[in-house]
């Protein structure tokens, strides 16, 4: 009979999905406190993510005495709608490399890589989505191209009570280097990116070679909604048994192959960033008013 609190091989296994979700957690908490994210919401079975647009046209305030004010008339317009997908991972380390290096070590290695590949794919995605904004702005150069995207957002967000702090704006790293070297400012890293606070005394900016170079993007804070999938939800659970944290971002479960001498890691992530209001979404051009005024001449 074994004793009493022997460590076990599923012991060991629990330990390593519990390092990945809580690594994973960490870089997730970050960025969600770069974009100020207080919008989190859970799928439920059937629901879809849909981004909006208002349209309509304030009517002529000028009315005569006694005679019908005419109505102002608004709508909400769904712009896009699109079904969260569920992605799916598998890896394998095999008893030589475990042999090689030790399990624990063997297992970690890999796993730290196949975390950050998904991370990656989820900026990805994001900035891909980002360039479907429907407003524009542009300037001469970052920093006008940047003042010209705050005067766009006061517009777009004049009825939204939102304060210069709650903007954001993005940047590829060739575009804003240049100012970087010059200034005397402080830069953390947050899920693969780098983001500058109050940049130029201005701005809050998220830095990432995935925005386009030559191309600012900038919203609301508040207009950024992160939707996801819990791997722990009833209907999930009663087939498979991943271990997640408080977040339900990631879920991750660690197996041994015999037939093959393998340890598998099994993860899975629905999770999507995407901006409620796709024309409160600016994709700005940096030099576009000299590009138009050159093709002018």
């Amino acid at each position: 009979m074994a004793e009493t609190n022997i460590q076990k091989a599923a012991d060991f296994a629990r330990t390593s999905e519990i390092y990945f979700v809580e690594h994973f957690k960490k870089d997730i908490h970050v960025l969600m406190e770069v974009l100020g994210l207080t919008r989190k919401i859970e799928k439920q079975p059937g629901q879809n993510v849909k981004t909006y647009k208002v349209t309509g046209e304030l009517a002529d305030g000028t009315v005569g005495e006694g005679e019908d004010i005419p109505l102002s008339k608004y709508k909400t317009e769904v712009a896009d709608v699109f079904e969260l997908t569920v992605k799916k991972w598998r890896k394998q380390t095999t008893l030589e490399a475990s042999n090689d290096k030790g399990d624990e070590q063997a297992v970690t290695d890999t796993d730290d890589a196949m975390r950050r590949d998904i991370q990656s794919g989820i900026r990805k995605d994001f900035f891909d989505f980002l360039g479907t904004g429907t407003a524009t702005a542009t300037g001469k150069d970052l920093q006008a191209t940047l003042a010209d995207c705050w005067g766009e957002l006061q517009v777009l967000f004049e009825d939204y009570s939102v304060a210069d702090s709650d903007f954001l704006y993005m940047v590829n790293p060739k575009d804003i280097s240049g100012y970087l070297g010059e200034k005397d400012i402080t830069v953390q890293t947050a899920f693969g990116m780098t983001y500058v606070k109050g940049f130029l005394g201005l701005y809050d900016v998220l830095v990432y070679s995935g925005v386009p170079k030559g191309t600012v993007y900038a919203t609301a804070k508040q207009n950024i909604i992160l939707y996801y999938t819990n791997p722990t939800n009833a209907d999930i659970a009663k087939a498979f048994d991943f271990t997640t944290d408080e977040t339900g971002l990631v879920g991750v479960h660690h197996d041994s192959t015999y037939r093959n001498l393998t340890t598998e890691t099994v993860a899975i992530c629905g999770c999507a960033l995407f901006a409620e209001l796709i024309d409160h979404l600016i994709v700005a051009t940096i030099g576009g008013a000299q590009a138009a005024k050159a093709a002018k001449a």
